[in-house]
Formats: structure tokens, C-alpha cells, sequence
């Protein structure tokens, strides 16, 4: 129990830490400082300059929220998406219904994430909106057939057949019965695809989509700033950091707690001996 404890605080604490700069940092920093030379330190900049001469703290607490939005909207629109294509699958009883559902998403799924996103991009400049966008459309393929693939299981149960049997709605056996049962898997695919989709938006933004060459983006950051790694290195160190904690924690953080609700089903406190 104290393990499992220790695993969730220790999740809690290292993703709160990138998640608060994200969200607040925008918010309690005032205006820019002036700037000064290129990859420079010095009074006045805690972490020296980044590679035009700007405030790398400034730009620190100005450069999660692009990734963080983007990453939840993206995870948020994927699911939002793939739950009403898979369980349309599972629980439909036509053949050609599923086939039409389920196999243009293999098309999709055959094609490399980055490279999908990149082929987009060459074709129009997306925003962070555009971004968010691509991401879901990538990630919706197999969430859906994993989605599809338990809903099957669960609607095979006799639980289902009984209400089938008693005339419940499609929908009420969709979402009442087999959705909630299937809430513990989507849990834990969550905190693995919003792993994912991070570091997906991150990997788009230091290769120039979805963001400005000049933006204050922690992965734009560490793109620019990687050139002078070895003279400044805090502008390519700390927003990287966060990138690392806030993915770490997330799994931390939904890695303990469902390991906490499995043990622990009944939510009823489990005293050491």
C-alpha cells in the first residue's frame, strides 16, 4: 500500500511541476525583458538567453501551454472519435457495417504517425489548431480497433445477451453497459496515448509544424537552442526537463492509480496488517 502511495505522490509531484508552468506560467510573468546577446548569461536572466538573445525563463513559462493544450486536445478529439467507431463495430450485427467502419482505418494505421503529419504539413502550414488536429487523426485508427476489440469481448458476455434479450436500446447496451465496463482499459490506454501524442506534438514542433520557427515552445526551443548546447546550455536542458517530467509523471500518475482501483475494486480503504 505504501508503494502504490508513494508511486501516485510521486507522480502527483513531478507532473504538477511542468503542468504549472504550462497553465500559469503565461499568467505570472510580466513583459518580456530586453534583449541582450545571444546564448548569454548573466544578472537579470536565471537561465542566460536563448539563440537570439531572449530570456530562456520567460520563454520557459511561456512555452508549455502550446504543448500541453495541444497534446489533451488531441487525446481528448482521438477519443472522442474512436469510442463511437469501435463500438459501432463490436455491437453491430452486419457484416458489411463493420467492414465499411473498420477498414479504412487500417489504411490509416499502415501509414508511420510522423510521416503522415509530415506529408500534411508539405501541403498546407498547420497551426497549433492544425496540429492538434493531425494528431487526433493519427491516433484514431487504434484506439478505435482497441476500443472495438473489448467492447467485442464485453458484448459477448451473457450479461449482454440478457438485455438484448429484455429489449434495451442500442444505446443504453452501448454506453450503459458495455462503455462502463470497458473504463478501466481506457484508463490505462489514456495514460499511455497522451504519452504519446506529447511526445508526438513535441517531435512535429522541433521538426517546424505547427509552430513558429521563433515561438516560445519548449520543443521549438530545443531545436533552436541545441546549437549552442555546449555554451548555454540551460536554454535546451530545462525545457526539455519539463518535457521528460510531464511525460514521466503522466505515466507515473495513471500507472499508480490504476493499480490502486485494481487492488482496490471496491474503493474500500485496505488497511496494512
Amino acid at each position: 500500500m505504501r508503494v502504490r502511495t508513494g508511486r501516485f505522490a510521486l507522480g502527483v509531484a513531478v507532473v504538477t511541476v511542468p503542468v504549472v508552468i504550462a497553465l500559469l506560467g503565461p499568467v505570472l510573468v510580466g513583459g518580456p525583458p530586453a534583449r541582450e546577446a545571444s546564448f548569454a548569461g548573466g544578472e537579470g536572466h536565471w537561465f542566460g538567453t536563448d539563440f537570439v538573445g531572449r530570456d530562456v525563463w520567460y520563454q520557459v513559462l511561456h512555452g508549455g501551454r502550446p504543448v500541453v493544450l495541444t497534446a489533451l486536445a488531441a487525446t481528448a478529439l482521438a477519443y472522442l472519435v474512436a469510442l463511437p467507431l469501435g463500438l459501432a463495430g463490436a455491437l453491430t450485427h452486419r457484416r458489411l457495417v463493420e467492414e465499411l467502419l473498420m477498414r479504412p482505418l487500417d489504411v490509416l494505421l499502415a501509414v508511420p504517425s510522423l510521416l503522415m503529419i509530415l506529408l500534411v504539413a508539405t501541403v498546407f502550414s498547420p497551426g497549433a489548431v492544425g496540429l492538434a488536429l493531425l494528431v487526433a487523426v493519427v491516433n484514431v485508427p487504434d484506439a478505435a480497433r482497441l476500443v472495438r476489440a473489448t467492447a467485442t469481448e464485453i458484448a459477448a458476455r451473457p450479461a449482454v445477451e440478457a438485455l438484448r434479450m429484455q429489449g434495451e436500446t442500442w444505446w443504453r447496451i452501448a454506453v450503459g453497459h458495455v462503455g462502463r465496463s470497458m473504463l478501466r482499459t481506457l484508463a490505462a490506454d489514456a495514460g499511455t496515448r497522451l504519452t504519446g501524442v506529447l511526445y508526438l506534438v513535441a517531435t512535429a514542433a522541433f521538426l517546424g509544424v505547427g509552430a513558429a520557427p521563433d515561438a516560445a515552445d519548449w520543443a521549438v526551443m530545443v531545436d533552436r537552442n541545441r546549437t549552442g548546447l555546449f555554451v548555454q546550455p540551460w536554454a535546451v536542458v530545462v525545457p526539455a526537463l519539463l518535457i521528460v517530467a510531464l511525460t514521466t509523471g503522466t505515466n507515473l500518475l495513471f500507472d499508480a492509480a490504476l493499480d490502486r482501483r485494481g487492488r482496490n475494486p471496491g474503493g474500500t480503504c485496505v488497511r496494512e496488517p
